[in-house]
């Protein structure tokens, strides 16, 4: 299956977002050290902040890696396939990012990446570009966009919590 967009691994870059799509960036601040960082950064890479999360998740392998096929299920109903287009495992940045299959409800990219930061501050960021392709994402309008943000904190908190970080921002 072929992708539902042209700039395929364009998150690389955070924060480019390809003309006519909309640009979204949530970042949480998850705790400090290194054994956060190491487990967060498990934890994203394998799926489990995802399955955690109670969202479905189906891969064809047990850790995030380019071309594993991915798809997520919300609410038991709509199904999300994608396919992980990047990865990257560095000494203070872990993380990956997926683009959109026929199928998404919408046609983008995501990406999650853990970084920790000179001063040993663990973060998440979710930054994604996105646009409806489906009828019920385009309905959705506003809502199906605060849908995305909402999800994007949701990670942040679910990571917070499987890392062991703070208990708040």
């Amino acid at each position: 299956m072929s992708f539902t967009y042209d700039d395929v691994g364009a998150t690389r870059e955070q924060g480019h977002c390809p003309p006519g799509f909309r640009p979204m960036n949530v970042r949480t601040r998850l705790g400090e050290g290194e054994p956060v960082f190491q487990r967060a950064a498990e934890a994203l890479l394998t799926w489990e902040m995802h399955r955690e999360m109670g969202v479905g998740i189906e891969a064809d392998a047990e850790r995030a890696a380019p071309g594993v096929e991915v798809t997520v299920t919300l609410a038991g109903m709509i199904k999300a396939p994608c396919r992980v287009v990047w990865t990257l495992e560095e000494r203070r940045r872990a993380g990956w990012a997926y683009g959109t299959l026929p199928g998404h409800p919408e046609s983008g990219e995501e990406a999650f990446v853990v970084d920790r930061t000179g001063d040993g501050t663990v973060w998440l960021t979710v930054y994604a570009f996105s646009r409806p392709a489906k009828w019920y994402a385009k309905a959705g309008g506003p809502a199906a966009r605060a849908f995305q943000h909402a999800y994007a904190r949701r990670c942040g908190t679910v990571l917070r919590r499987l890392s062991g970080g703070d208990e708040e921002d």
